[in-house]
């Protein structure tokens, strides 16, 4: 039932729900990015007194999870399905999402919630019950509310966690040979040291895992770039060439879908850059910073950073890499490895394997992060949040033996089921964004 659910449902009315939605924004907020860069440019450079977590460092929280081994398989998996030109497509994608993410982070920062020691808290679920308790609906929108709650704790110890172990073992163990034992034990007692810290620890150590991992994955892209510069010429023009032929189209528009999974480039259900999902508002919402359309810009730049950035160079290195490259559909991680190691030898293997570590275990605390906002909200009870970390923990150690279909599938139904009620709530609120985004526009 839940295979049926997530292919004939989720795999295609979320989708299109989130194209529709994005569009809806861009009309609705008048494609103010668009028509302000320079304020948005400002925004984002402009410093102001810290009084908590700063905007930046909530970003890289946010960015732990969006960025991971999926920005290496989903590029490689369009390109598969839909070819070159469907690289043209993901950033089409990206382009709508953009204002979707924004909308989320905005709505967070108005509705979010203050413990007693003063600390901001703020994710979907606060303002799904805010948004319908003012539209008469109380009831429903607690309901839903703890349904997302659950459903985001379910990805966590799944997507989150399960998964993205999986991978970082199976890379560790074929490049490194170091046993799954290890692997998982290892993780799982980091794991738990850092959640002990709480948000503060984990904010701590994806501000320094995210530029790290992500400068190390850009100078390996940028080594292949440089020794092949001569063909980047011929690849975005095969990229521009081909990006209207019907294949090209729904291949570049599933590739971008498929960047934020993980393994081996099937899609099951997540989105890309998570937006729309209603997860990255629980990172942004810990921010200080002093408006809700300013922290709402750090989301657009999010989506840039994941796909604009990353996924354009790794469609690069493959293209300029693809004559001496075996391609088999299905096998989009190793595409894309031998893409890098096609120009850089062993050493890529190596980097890349680094990378993969660093990925995977930036999204494991992020969702950390996640699942224990999730539990917050339903209960401040001690007792609660301590099983959650035991059940979060063993969780991450589990992942270094299991690779399930049904955890693939529990996975995609809870996004699934996450974004279809985070974007309804979306733009039935939109009124909030637009004008949280005009006061701020009238304030520049």
């Amino acid at each position: 039932m839940i295979a049926w659910v997530n292919q004939y449902l989720f795999g295609a009315a979320v989708p299109l729900l989130l194209l529709v939605a994005g569009i809806f924004f861009g009309f609705r907020l008048r494609w103010f990015h668009l028509r302000h860069p320079l304020r948005v440019l400002r925004a984002l450079t402009e410093r102001h007194p810290q009084t908590g977590v700063s905007p930046i460092r909530a970003l890289c929280l946010a960015l732990a999870g969006t960025l991971g081994v999926g920005n290496i398989v989903g590029v490689s998996a369009a390109i598969v399905m839909g070819g070159f030109g469907s690289i043209f497509w993901m950033w089409v994608s990206a382009f709508f999402a953009m204002l979707l993410k924004y909308a989320e982070i905005v709505l967070a920062m108005v509705h979010r919630r203050y413990d007693a020691e003063g600390r901001p808290h703020g994710a979907a679920m606060c303002y799904l019950k805010d948004g319908l308790t003012a539209r008469n609906h109380p009831l429903l929108g607690a309901g839903l509310a703890a349904v997302f709650a659950l459903l985001c704790m379910m990805n966590a110890v799944t997507m989150g966690s399960v998964i993205q172990v999986n991978a970082v073992t199976g890379a560790l163990s074929e490049v490194w040979q170091i046993p799954p034992l290890v692997t998982g034990g290892v993780l799982a007692l980091v794991t738990f040291l850092v959640i002990r810290k709480g948000t503060e620890g984990m904010i701590g150590l994806t501000g320094k895992l995210v530029p790290v991992m992500t400068l190390l994955y850009l100078i390996l892209s940028v080594a292949v770039l440089i020794l092949r510069a001569e063909a980047i010429p011929a690849a975005f023009s095969s990229i521009i060439k081909n990006a209207f032929r019907t294949d090209a189209a729904v291949g570049g528009i599933g590739g971008f879908l498929l960047s934020s999974a993980l393994r081996y480039g099937t899609m099951r259900g997540l989105v890309s850059n998570e937006a729309g999902c209603g997860t990255a508002p629980a990172a942004h919402a810990v921010s200080d910073s002093p408006t809700p359309a300013k922290q709402g810009l750090w989301g657009i730049f999010e989506v840039f950073a994941d796909t604009i950035l990353l996924c354009t160079v790794t469609a690069l290195v493959v293209i300029v890499s693809w004559s001496d490259i075996v391609a088999r559909e299905g096998e989009y991680m190793q595409i894309t490895l031998r893409a890098y190691s096609a120009v850089l030898g062993q050493v890529a293997a190596y980097g890349m394997t680094v990378c993969v570590l660093f990925f995977g275990f930036a999204t494991v605390i992020c969702w950390a992060h996640y699942g224990m906002e999730s539990v917050s909200y339903l209960s401040n009870r001690p007792i609660v949040r301590r099983g959650f970390v035991a059940l979060y923990t063993l969780s991450v150690f589990f992942g270094a033996f299991a690779s399930s279909e049904a955890i693939w599938q529990a996975a995609d139904f809870a996004v699934g089921a996450m974004t279809l009620i985070n974007v309804i709530a979306l733009c039935l609120m939109s009124g909030e964004v637009k004008k949280e985004t005009d006061r701020w526009l009238g304030d520049m």
